[in-house]
């Protein structure tokens, strides 16, 4: 980490990044490797974790090229300076706002979506004129592989290196000094990234996990409902930072739900959703076994079967679960879906708020006055409260 670091930072202070033509060159050559290497892509992620070619070819590969496209086409407009309004102490200069990359950036990419979460972050860093180290998840072996064998080989080596390793590989070369630090992963290691920042007072963005709550009103569009839950919580086998962690409905909805509920997986993955070819598996046996762990709460509504040899874990619905039972004590990861019940819509929000603020909020309901009210609650609520803080 510490050479590549220093020879970075030797091709950052020449100024060749700067360049919109080495920008453009740059992505134009990512955008290349995604077309030319699509089906080692698609194989090593299969290898890794079973992940269905669809579900590879939508988050993988098409999220980043329209990344890409996005930055190509906008690229011009975003380096021209942006001239702003006078106020009493500039009334007579010239006043702009000029947009300069920050030098030698670092990319700290996760195993759940383990190329598009180290790419797009590269997309931007690439498009502000950054030279740049990914650290591509260890837990993902066959991708981690892919991106240290073949990427290189795409992109201008003096400005681009790829660093392979574990927590010691990582913990070493966040000793290094960085200019900006792109971290997605979980809360823990997020405040060891941090404090490693803090250091060298290096800026940082940190995507973090959280239980996303998805409240259901009872005037909703059943079957719709079902599907756009168990689409969300099964993609990728639920190991998505941004999946509907939990439902929170009246008892009467949680009655109605569950027979929607289990007809939507049918319907996705068959009578057997081992067989399908397009349900993923769980990363690892540590990860197999904190889900299998939470299935004891509430109970077993739909699935529930699992197999460790395969780390398959079935899509599963829990119901009538308590805010104390294990479930409701960390994200789930993993394509289980608990149902809490709750009398009424207040009573949802309040539910919300006594919580750690999650990464997104879900609201299903027929009448749009209710779900923009009720959403906005939450955001008002929430905004309210400092980090951590509960008015409960």
């Amino acid at each position: 980490g510490e050479l590549e670091g220093l020879s970075l930072r030797a091709a950052w202070l020449t100024g060749k990044t700067r360049a919109a033509e080495h920008r453009v060159s740059q992505l134009e050559a990512l955008r290349r490797f995604l077309d030319e290497k699509k089906q080692p892509i698609l194989d090593a992620m299969a290898s890794d974790m079973r992940k269905p070619s669809f579900e590879v070819e939508l988050s993988e590969i098409i999220l980043v090229k329209n990344e890409i496209n996005y930055a190509l086409n906008n690229l011009s407009s975003w380096m021209k300076d942006e001239f702003v309004e006078k106020n009493l102490v500039t009334q007579l200069d010239t006043a702009f706002i000029r947009k300069e990359p920050y030098g030698v950036v670092l990319i700290i990419g996760p195993w759940n979506y383990p190329l598009n979460l180290i790419l797009v972050p590269l997309v931007g860093v690439i498009a502000a004129g950054n030279c740049v180290i990914i650290k591509p998840s260890e837990i993902c072996s066959s991708t981690e592989k892919l991106l240290a064998e073949t990427l290189p080989s795409y992109l201008d080596n003096d400005c681009f290196a790829v660093v392979t390793g574990g927590p010691a590989e990582t913990t070493q070369l966040l000793e290094n000094k960085f200019d900006y630090i792109f971290f997605t992963g979980s809360p823990q290691v997020g405040k060891i990234v941090m404090a490693a920042a803090a250091k060298h007072l290096t800026p940082l963005t940190l995507e973090l996990g959280g239980k996303n709550p998805c409240y259901v009103a009872d005037e909703s569009d059943l079957q719709n409902v079902a599907n756009r839950l168990v689409w969300g919580r099964c993609f990728n086998a639920g190991q998505t930072c941004i999946a509907p962690d939990y439902v929170l409905c009246s008892a009467e909805m949680q009655e109605k739900l569950l027979p929607a509920l289990r007809h939507t997986i049918t319907q996705f993955f068959g009578p057997e959703p081992q067989e399908s070819p397009d349900f993923a598996r769980i990363i690892s046996d540590k990860q197999f076994q904190r889900i299998q762990a939470l299935l004891g709460s509430g109970r077993m509504a739909i699935g529930g079967q699992t197999d460790e040899r395969e780390r398959y874990i079935a899509p599963t619905v829990l119901a009538d679960v308590q805010p104390s039972d294990s479930a409701m004590q960390e994200e789930i990861f993993g394509p289980v879906l608990p149902i809490v019940t709750v009398p009424n819509v207040d009573e949802a929000i309040a539910f919300i708020n006594c919580r750690e603020r999650p990464l997104a909020v879900y609201v299903f309901a027929s009448d749009s006055k209710v779900r923009g009210k009720d959403l906005g609650r939450v955001l008002a609520e929430d905004s309210r409260l400092g980090p951590g803080q509960a008015p409960c």
